[in-house]
C-alpha cells in the first residue's frame, strides 16, 4: 500500500497500473456491470472501501500534517527531508518482499500482517506525544522516535506492496482494470481531499495545542487504517502457489529485464527524473511553513487545491494518453513540472502570493502530478511483458526508491548548508530538464512522434473531440 509529495493514495494504490481513469461520479463504489460474479463484485467494492480508508491514514502520516508536527517540535531541513527519503529508501526492499510473497499460500494473510503491523506501530507515536506533554520526553527525542517509526512502518509497507499488487492483478479481470482502478483512485482521492483540511483544522483549533491536536488526528487515522484492513476480509483470497503452478513453461526462455534495452532506458528516465524532482519536493511545505511563516491552515488548503486539480485532470490526461500515447503526455507534464520550482522563487508571504500565486502553483502541480502518476504507471504496463510484470515493477520501484532517497538526501544537505531554499529550487528545475532527455529515446508502440503531433495541429478540433 509510492509517490511524490502530498499523498493522494496509498503506496499500494500508486503501484496499481491502471490503463485509463474514468470520470469521478457520485457512485464511486459501483463496480462495472460486466463483473457478473457476486464474489468478484463484493471483492471489488471491499477493495474500493479499503483504498478510501487507507488514503485517510496515509495522508495523516505523510505530507503536510506530519511535516508541520516535526517543525513544531523544532526539526530542521534534514529531519523534514528524511520524511520523504525514508519511504523511497524502503522501496529497495520491494524485490525482497516480492520473493517472500511468493512463498506463502495466502495474499490476504501476508498483506494483513505486513500492513497491520505497519499501522499499529504509530500507536507508539501517540504515547510519545503525551510523553512530551507530561515532560517525560524531550522534543528532540520525539523527533527521532517519529523518524524511527516512519522507517519501520515503510519497510513493512515495502515488503507488502508487491503482494498487494499481485493480489489485485489476479483479482481484477484485465478488461475491467482501467475503469475499476480509476474509480478506486477517485474514491481514495476524495477521501484525502476531505481528510487533510479537516485534520489541519483540528490541529490548529485543538485546545491542548498543535502537538496534542496531531495526536488526536493520528489516532483517528490509525483507526481508519485498521478499518481498511477489515474491508479486505470481504475480498476473495488468492493462493500464489496455485498461480505459479498454472504458469506456462514457454515463458522461461524469454529475455530478462537486463537485456531489455527499451525498459532500461525507461529506468534511466525514472531514476534521473526522480532524483531531480526530489531535490526540492520535500521542502515545498517546509518553505511555506518555515521560510514564509504561513499558517498550517493555509498550507492544508493549498494541499486540498492540489488534490482537487489532481482528481480533475486525471480523466483529461488519461483520454489524451489514449489518443497520443503515454510518452508524449509524460514529456509534456515533465516539462511543466520542471518549471514549477523556479516559480516558487517568486512567492512571498504577501496577499498576492497567498490568494493568487500559491493557489495557482498548487493547481498546476496537482494537474501535472496526475499525468506523471497515470502515465508512468501506464507506460510500465505497456513495456513490461505480462509474464514478468511483477519483477519489472519491483525493479522500477527500487530504481525510483534509491534515486528518490539520494535526491532528498542531497537536497537536505544542500538546504542545510546553503540556507536558501530558492537556490535548491533553481537547481532542481535545471536537473529536471536534463532528466527528461532519456524519455525521448523510449519506444512505445502507440505513442505518436513529434512530427505526427505537429501534423495533427491543423486538425486540433478532432483531437479535442477525441479527448472529450
Amino acid at each position: 500500500m509510492t509517490t511524490y509529495q502530498v499523498e493522494i493514495t496509498s503506496t499500494a494504490d500508486r503501484a496499481v497500473l491502471e490503463h485509463t481513469v474514468p470520470p469521478v461520479t457520485p457512485e464511486l463504489l459501483s463496480v462495472p456491470a460486466e463483473t457478473a460474479s457476486p464474489s468478484l463484485r463484493r471483492s471489488l467494492k471491499a477493495s474500493t472501501l479499503d483504498g478510501s480508508f487507507s488514503a485517510i491514514f496515509e495522508n495523516v502520516v505523510k505530507g503536510v500534517l506530519i511535516s508541520n508536527f516535526l517543525i513544531e517540535l523544532g526539526a530542521g531541513a534534514i529531519e523534514v527531508g528524511l520524511i520523504a527519503s525514508i519511504p523511497m529508501l524502503a522501496h529497495l526492499l520491494q524485490p525482497l518482499g516480492a520473493h517472500f510473497a511468493e512463498q506463502v499460500c495466502s495474499r490476504h494473510r501476508y498483506c494483513l500482517w505486513a500492513f497491520g503491523l505497519s499501522r499499529l506501530l504509530w500507536v507508539g507515536l501517540i504515547v510519545g506525544i503525551f510523553g512530551v506533554s507530561g515532560d517525560y520526553l524531550t522534543p528532540q527525542s520525539l523527533i527521532w522516535l517519529t523518524l524511527g517509526i516512519l522507517l519501520i512502518s515503510f519497510v513493512l509497507d515495502a515488503l507488502g506492496a508487491a503482494a498487494w499488487l499481485s493480489w489485485m492483478a489476479a483479482l481484477v479481470p484485465p478488461k475491467l482494470r482501467g475503469r475499476y482502478f480509476g474509480r478506486r483512485r477517485s474514491a481514495a482521492g476524495l477521501a484525502a481531499l476531505v481528510a487533510v483540511p479537516i485534520g489541519g483544522w483540528l490541529i490548529g483549533r485543538w485546545p491542548g495545542g498543535s502537538l496534542e491536536g496531531y495526536g488526536l488526528v493520528l489516532a483517528i487515522g490509525i483507526v481508519m487504517g485498521l478499518v481498511s484492513l477489515v474491508c479486505q476480509f470481504w475480498m476473495r483470497d488468492i493462493d500464489p502457489q496455485a498461480q505459479t503452478a498454472a504458469q506456462p513453461l514457454t515463458h522461461a526462455s524469454a529475455p530478462g529485464i537486463w537485456q531489455d534495452s527499451n525498459f532500461l532506458t525507461l529506468l534511466l528516465y525514472l531514476g534521473s527524473w526522480t532524483f531531480a524532482l526530489n531535490l526540492n519536493a520535500p521542502f515545498l511545505n517546509f518553505y511555506l511553513l518555515d521560510s514564509l511563516q504561513i499558517n498550517v491552515q493555509w498550507v492544508t488548503l493549498y494541499g486540498t487545491l492540489l488534490t482537487g486539480a489532481y482528481l480533475g485532470m486525471m480523466l483529461l490526461w488519461g483520454r489524451l494518453a489514449d489518443c497520443i500515447g503515454n510518452r508524449p503526455v509524460l514529456a509534456i507534464s515533465s516539462l511543466l513540472t520542471a518549471g514549477i520550482p523556479i516559480l516558487w522563487v517568486q512567492t512571498a508571504a504577501n496577499p498576492l502570493s497567498l490568494w493568487l500565486w500559491l493557489p495557482l502553483l498548487h493547481l498546476l502541480k496537482g494537474g501535472t502530478l496526475a499525468a506523471l502518476d497515470l502515465c508512468t504507471a501506464n507506460i510500465q504496463l505497456e513495456l513490461a511483458p505480462a509474464h514478468r510484470q511483477s519483477a519489472y515493477f519491483a525493479i522500477a520501484a527500487a530504481t525510483i526508491g534509491v534515486t528518490g532517497f539520494l535526491g532528498t538526501t542531497v537536497g537536505s544537505l544542500l538546504a542545510d548548508s546553503a540556507g536558501d531554499l530558492r537556490l535548491l529550487f533553481a537547481l532542481s528545475s535545471c536537473l529536471s530538464l536534463v532528466g527528461i532527455l532519456p524519455l525521448l529515446f523510449v519506444k512505445e508502440s502507440r505513442a505518436q512522434s513529434i512530427r505526427q503531433l505537429l501534423g495533427a495541429v491543423p486538425n486540433g478540433r478532432r483531437l479535442v473531440k477525441a479527448v472529450r
